[in-house]
Parts: structure tokens; C-alpha cells; sequence
């Protein structure tokens, strides 16, 4: 291999093809969307780290997911603010990489987060009087710096692979960020290995994950259709439902992005496709699973109540 066709030093994030007016429109609404993110989960963690009564696992994972939240957003969106400012930007090979890392991390830590969120809500609506006894805050732990290990290690996995790989032209990247996909497109050597692992890694952390989702959700309906109060199961079918969507939309556009054939998926619809991911995911999290809960919707307007006295005082 020619030792031009091995060192790169940078690519070139193209972004949307879009023209001047809509590029700036996007630019203000993807802005606020991220600043509701940011806020959003911001708030949750703020909350959960407040009020002792909210050191609960459920809010425990919930504390996760909101950071995984905010790191997911942090780590693409202002590159494609930045983008959308001033188009094909410039993205040096290490950053490349450290973005895709991070990227790939974080997807996955969602993944397993809501795996654990789901068995946790199972145990609670399930087997409410042995709760306590099986969410202990070992077990709690153990879940959680699990879920990061293997999250991280398969991010890495897939990174080395990259690295093993020569980049000799062109160097741009059809994406607002470095996704996986967008840049072994652009290596000049075989990338069926790094397409074989990508393909076993989705198996192990989209469809696994989703069905054992699946599993405890339909454990609840089965136990939520058994509540004798009618406004208690319309409540508990409300949550239900939410958090499914929210499940659903996660899973799905994940699952058309890696899995499905790519011939039905042009590049710009990949783009809109991972949209999901850096915007509505993250910020609907801490609607769906954090401020639409009596407890936390307490504890913030005891926090707000706390503050407007201390000012007034």
C-alpha cells in the first residue's frame, strides 16, 4: 500500500445541500431544539441530585439516560450547527474518529439503558412487594457499569476496525457528522469485515434489546389489564404507550438505518433518519420519562417555590 493512499490528515463534512435561507432557518430551529435538550435533561439531573426522595433506581437509570442525553447531543449537533453556518466543514481524522467513538458509545449505553429501565418498571408493576429486595443498589450498579463496559468496548471494537483501514480519496464526508457508514465508504480497501461486525453488533444491541423490551412491556400490559380501577389503568396505559413510542422510535430508525437494505435508503434520508437520534430522542426523554411524573413535577415546584422565597426574603 503507497504511503499517500494511507495518510489522511482531514475530511470534509458536507452537511445539507440546502440553500442559503433554508440553512439559516434550520440553523434557529435546530438550535432551540437543542437548547430544549440541554435544559431538559439538565433539569432532570439537577432534580435528581437535589431531593433525596428522588434517589430512587428508577430515577437512578433515569439520571443515566438524561447525561448519555446531553453527552449524544453535545457530541453531533453543534458540529452540525456549525455546518449549516458555513457549509463543508473541515473535521481532522482524529476528531473523526472521536466522534464516531463517542457516537457509537453513546447509542449503544441508550440501548442497554432502556433494557434496564423496562426490567425495572417490570419488577415494580410486576412484583411490587419484592422490589426492594430484587432493584438492591448493588444490583442497581452492577446494571449500569455493565451497561457502559460493554457500550464503550463495542465502540471500540468498531473504531480499531476503522483504523486498520487506508483512506485515499476523496475525502468527503456525505453526512453532518462522522457516522460510521458515511466514512468506510470512503476507505480504498474491503470493509466486509467492518459491515460483518457492524451487522452482529445490531443483532446483539438493537434486536436483543428491543425484544427483551418488549418482553417486560407486555408483562406490564398483562398486569396493568388486571388493575380493577379504571382511571389507574387509563394512567398506567398513558405511560405504557409513551414510553413505547419513545422505545419505538429508537429502536426503529436505528434498525432501518443498520439493517434494512441501503438501496431503499438514499443518503439524504439517512441524514433526516438520524435527526432522531440528535434531536427528538434526547429531547423527548425527559418529557416522556421525567416531567410528566407527579414526583419529579414536585420536586421542581418545590425547588421553584424554595427559590421565588429565598429571593423574596
Amino acid at each position: 500500500m503507497k504511503k499517500n493512499q494511507t495518510v489522511v490528515t482531514e475530511f470534509i463534512l458536507l452537511g445539507f445541500p440546502l440553500g442559503p435561507r433554508t440553512r439559516l432557518l434550520l440553523f434557529g430551529l435546530f438550535s432551540l431544539f437543542y437548547a430544549f435538550t440541554l435544559l431538559g435533561n439538565g433539569v432532570i439531573l439537577g432534580l435528581i441530585c437535589l431531593d433525596r426522595r428522588l434517589h430512587t433506581p428508577m430515577y437512578f437509570f433515569l439520571s443515566h439516560l438524561a447525561f448519555v442525553d446531553i453527552a449524544y447531543a453535545c457530541n453531533t449537533v453543534p458540529q452540525m450547527l456549525a455546518n449549516l453556518l458555513s457549509p463543508a466543514q473541515p473535521i481532522s481524522f482524529a476528531g473523526c474518529l472521536t466522534q464516531t467513538f463517542l457516537f457509537l458509545s453513546f447509542a449503544h449505553i441508550e440501548c442497554l439503558l432502556l433494557v434496564v429501565m423496562s426490567y425495572d418498571r417490570y419488577v415494580a408493576i410486576c412484583h411490587p412487594l419484592r422490589y426492594s429486595a430484587i432493584m438492591r443498589w448493588r444490583v442497581c450498579n452492577t446494571l449500569v457499569i455493565t451497561s457502559w463496559t460493554c457500550a464503550f468496548l463495542l465502540a471500540l471494537v468498531h473504531t480499531s476496525l476503522i483504523l486498520r483501514l487506508p483512506f485515499c480519496g476523496p475525502h468527503e464526508i456525505n453526512h453532518f457528522f462522522c457516522e460510521i457508514l458515511s466514512v468506510l465508504k470512503l476507505a480504498c480497501a474491503d470493509t466486509r469485515l467492518n459491515q460483518l461486525v457492524i451487522f452482529a453488533a445490531c443483532v446483539f444491541i438493537l434486536v436483543g434489546p428491543l425484544c427483551l423490551v418488549l418482553v417486560s412491556y407486555s408483562r406490564i400490559l398483562v398486569a396493568i389489564l388486571r388493575i380493577q380501577s379504571g382511571d389507574g389503568r387509563r394512567k398506567a396505559f398513558s405511560t405504557c404507550s409513551s414510553h413505547l413510542c419513545v422505545v419505538g422510535l429508537f429502536f426503529g430508525s436505528a434498525i432501518v438505518m443498520y439493517m434494512a437494505p441501503k438501496s431503499r435508503h438514499p443518503e439524504e434520508q439517512q441524514k433526516i433518519l438520524f435527526l432522531f437520534y440528535s434531536f427528538f430522542n434526547p429531547m423527548l426523554n425527559p418529557l416522556i420519562y421525567s416531567l410528566r411524573n407527579a414526583e419529579v413535577k414536585g420536586t421542581l415546584r418545590r425547588t421553584l417555590c424554595k427559590d421565588s422565597h429565598s429571593l423574596l426574603v
